[in-house]
């Protein structure tokens, strides 16, 4: 028993130094066999794959941390089923429709943003894709909220047209996101009105078109964890700017809500392969990481976080900024912006 044991530590350990050689010495990607070898290492070490994570990140990325604000422009009665989402209109508790905010309320965001020390402001927006009243009511605010803050400006705005992508470029956005959210293969299982495909053109419709791109995933809906790591590989492919992580938070309301939040050691994991598998991407925390790992939330700017999301999130409250901006400074994280590597 007692050998077996020492065996598998000593798997464990070269399999860690492997992935070093590869990320930090080589400088080159992670393939799935080995982001699945990474995935499948027992809990007790994890802590290790976390200090990989770390000093990856700090080779490829160095110590700075970005920090955003996200503002909800245009909130609930989204047409699409996402079962994760609240602000869909098929949701049984869903949230009630809001017009788009006013110029004066997203202003005043935008500079509540500002004073956090944050570089990027991201209007999101509860539609599957912009018409053409919403698509020039974006385009008029970024250089409005440019000029009073000083901030880049990122919108979420759904599935873009080739024409759209352009204009939003045009028209000054920094960067824009569309989350794959998961794998392809376990898409089909959490939304119907659209596909996954559908996403991904998006996705590379807005590197197309110049803009920045911001890709992230929602883990702990079911997946697996073969396709969790079919999920990397995508990114890999799709080489986004930004990867935003974000926790399961169950809604009422929603089909997931039977679902349990992840552990704070499998979060802290997978925080690690997503650094790993893509060593050059800005790596944000996102939403559900205050119900996901609550007084860890440190170890995962440990673990291969680079950015935060401060404030709160589209339907759910975060910490407040002050909490997070003094987290940093006990860990002597510097604050600014960044952009990607790869």
């Amino acid at each position: 028993m007692e050998a077996r044991a020492t065996s598998a530590v000593s798997a464990a350990r070269r399999t860690l130094r492997d992935a070093e050689v590869a990320l930090i010495d080589e400088r080159r990607l992670l393939s799935a066999a080995e982001l699945t070898e990474l995935a499948c290492l027992d809990d007790e070490q994890v802590p290790a794959l976390t200090a990989l994570a770390h000093a990856v990140r700090l080779e490829w990325c160095g110590p700075t941390v970005e920090v955003e604000g996200i503002l909800s422009v245009k909130t609930g009665g989204c047409p699409e089923d996402c079962y994760f989402c609240s602000q869909s209109a098929q949701a049984h508790e869903t949230l009630p429709a809001a017009p788009f905010l006013e110029v004066d309320e997203v202003l005043s965001a935008a500079r509540a943003t500002a004073a956090t020390g944050a570089s990027e402001f991201c209007m999101v927006l509860a539609i599957r894709g912009p018409d053409e009243r919403t698509l020039q009511r974006l385009i008029s605010l970024v250089p409005l909220i440019e000029a009073e803050t000083g901030l880049n400006v990122a919108v979420s705005a759904g599935i873009l047209t080739t024409e759209q992508a352009r204009r939003l470029a045009d028209g000054g956005v920094h960067r824009y996101n569309h989350n794959l959210e998961t794998a392809r293969s376990f898409f089909g299982q959490i939304v119907t009105t659209h596909t996954w495909e559908e996403r991904y053109e998006t996705c590379l419709l807005v590197r197309r078109c110049g803009m920045e791109l911001c890709c992230g995933a929602l883990l702990g809906m079911g997946e697996s964890l073969d396709q969790r790591v079919e999920l990397l590989g995508q990114l890999q492919a799709l080489d986004p700017t930004e990867v935003p992580v974000n926790f399961l938070n169950p809604r009422p309301g929603t089909p997931l809500q039977i679902r349990r939040p992840l552990r704070p050691l499998e979060a802290l994991r997978w925080i690690a392969l997503f650094r790993l598998a893509l060593p050059g991407v800005i790596l944000r925390y996102a939403g559900g990481r205050e119900i996901t790992l609550g007084e860890f939330q440190a170890m995962g700017m440990t673990a291969g976080i680079n950015a935060l999301i401060v404030g709160n999130y589209l339907t759910t409250l975060g910490r407040s900024p002050e909490e997070d901006l003094q987290m940093l400074e006990d860990l002597r994280m510097p604050i600014g912006a960044l952009g990607g590597v790869i």
